[in-house]
């Protein structure tokens, strides 16, 4: 009975209970995190924040700027891409071009965060082993938020802070506000698909594609009317990052909006975590058939099945960027005008050929280095298969560990073809159709689309041999592919050296359409990316499993 009494005294009371743990829970998610919430939050807080130079560099003066405000205005399908110009001044732009934009990544940071923290610990059977001790229900959630609470708050800080530093201090809180506060919007919603769904990888699609839904619904409403006052953008969380309109007379109000959805989509995400058992789900995987399909007879139709449904929803982002960047192409010298400094960085970006073929090797470029992230990811896959428990089970059969391997780098390999094929296909389709030649244009861009293959390859070739010999080192393949993504999108506004330019496997590709084709880096590069590869392989074939 002492025993009993004791134990009534140190239990905590009715309505913290369920919270019980949280303050553990959150100090063990930042420390499994110190890496990759710095990494986001340091690289677009400061990317922000260092964009004023350029363009004090590029539009020098107020009239440049307007002018400039004034061609972006009037062009629907640059609306469409970056959204209207509310104001004239450096801090303008700033907010922008990177308004939206900003809202898009710290979303994806965010649904990065809260799904890791949540579906992923069940997933992999952690969050059972946790909550057997003294954790309540609803602590692996409310840690996880908070995660992404501090993360948000920290970048959004770093914005407002770097923009006050760099002499720009009116509009900078609303511009940091805008920004974390989309974020918060997402973890919310992130959190809400966490407890629908049975897989992480099912969450973070499911959060991806409203994301994706979000920023498509601003795009339309923009295409659509000039003062953002659309129906379209007002349903969207990167509309409503574009309307806090810092710089221009900010509308603080909209902040409010922010709040209000974040709380309700945590209380919804509260009320599901309430109702359901760790590690089940609201829509759980469905019974498949009672015999396997033939194609599931080797590793690479296991391959296929696991990755297929990742495939076709990169391939038909791709086909929407292209189509959107084929439409848009026509109009960038208009975006450009005479301003000679935004043309360099065209050449520097597409290269030396006429301004449209730079816009369009440039966009091409851009298309190569995300499908990079695609790749990365099919390979590590394999990872996640080892550390789910679930390539034990296929090694224990007649599968070697090569033929098992293959299967997943088929789809990196071959799917980086399919994607990039996908989007420049729509890239010149689009581009075609504005300059009323579709069969004179499609060859040429589509050939320039299919001219990243290797670089991408040489990439996913890193992919492989750190996860060949060095598995527990594999987060580091993020960094060489957002380091690449960072030298492509930013280096040639920053004008930084060309040596840096060079880290970057993209930098030795011929820029096309409009270049000149040389045979060269296409056989180096592929054949590094063979060497990679092989490296990788050789190294999984002697290292432990797991």
């Amino acid at each position: 009975m002492t025993a009993v009494a004791a134990a009534a005294d140190l239990a905590p009371a009715r309505g913290s209970r369920h919270l019980a743990g949280t303050g553990a829970l959150l100090r063990l998610a930042l420390r499994r995190d110190r890496v990759m919430i710095p990494a986001w939050v340091l690289t677009l807080g400061l990317t922000v924040a260092g964009m004023g130079s350029s363009y004090e560099a590029l539009y020098g003066t107020a009239a440049r700027r307007a002018e400039l405000a004034t061609s972006m205005n009037a062009n629907a399908s640059l609306r469409a891409l970056y959204g209207p110009v509310f104001s004239d001044s450096i801090g303008g732009l700033i907010a922008w071009r990177m308004a939206g934009f900003g809202a898009v990544l710290a979303g994806v940071m965010s649904l990065l965060i809260v799904v890791r923290h949540t579906r992923e610990e069940e997933e992999t059977g952690r969050q059972e082993l946790l909550s057997a001790a003294m954790v309540g229900r609803r602590a692996p959630l409310t840690a996880a938020l908070l995660t992404a609470l501090m993360a948000n708050a920290a970048l959004a800080a770093l914005i407002a802070g770097g923009m006050a530093a760099s002499g720009r201090p009116t509009g900078a809180p609303a511009l940091g506000l805008a920004i974390g506060g989309a974020g918060m919007v997402f973890a919310g919603l992130a959190a809400i698909a966490a407890q629908l769904t049975e897989s992480a990888r099912l969450a973070k699609g499911l959060t991806g594609a409203v994301l994706g839904l979000a920023f498509a619904l601003r795009a339309a409403g923009d295409a659509a009317t000039t003062g953002a006052s659309s129906p379209l953008i007002w349903s969207s969380p990167v509309g409503w990052a574009e309307n806090v309109r810092a710089y221009a007379d900010e509308r603080w109000w909209v902040v409010l909006l922010f709040a209000g959805a974040t709380a309700l989509t945590v209380a919804v995400a509260y009320a599901l975590t309430a109702r359901r058992d760790i590690g089940m789900s609201f829509l759980p995987a469905r019974p498949g058939p009672a015999r396997a399909p033939r194609s599931l007879s080797g590793p690479f139709g296991l391959a296929w099945r696991l990755q297929r449904t990742t495939l076709l929803g990169w391939t038909l982002g791709f086909v929407c960027a292209g189509a959107l960047f084929g439409g848009i192409a026509k109009g960038a010298s208009d975006l450009v005008g005479d301003n000679q400094q935004t043309l360099e960085i065209f050449k520097r970006m597409g290269g030396q050929q006429g301004l449209t073929d730079a816009f369009l090797a440039t966009m091409v470029g851009m298309l190569g280095m995300v499908a990079s992230v695609h790749a990365a990811g099919s390979v590590l896959r394999l990872r996640s298969e080892e550390t789910g428990d679930r390539a034990e089970p296929v090694l224990a059969g007649a599968v070697g560990r090569l033929r098992w391997a293959c299967g997943h780098l088929a789809i990196a390999y071959l799917g980086t073809v399919v994607i990039l094929s996908a989007g420049g296909l729509a890239l010149g389709i689009g581009y075609g159709l504005t300059a009323h030649d579709v069969a004179g244009r499609l060859g040429p861009v589509l050939g320039a689309a299919l001219a990243q293959v290797p670089a991408v390859w040489t990439l996913t070739g890193v992919a492989v041999l750190v996860h060949g010999l060095l598995p527990k080192a594999s987060t580091a393949v993020w960094a060489v592919v957002g380091g690449c993504l960072a030298i492509g999108w930013i280096g040639p506004a920053l004008n930084i050296p060309q040596w840096a330019m060079d880290l970057s496997p993209f930098s030795h590709l011929p820029k096309l359409p409009g270049g000149e084709a040389v045979a060269a880096p296409f056989v180096w590069l592929t054949a590094l990316s063979v060497l990679l590869t092989a490296g990788g392989l050789a190294g999984l074939r002697r290292r432990d499993i797991g």
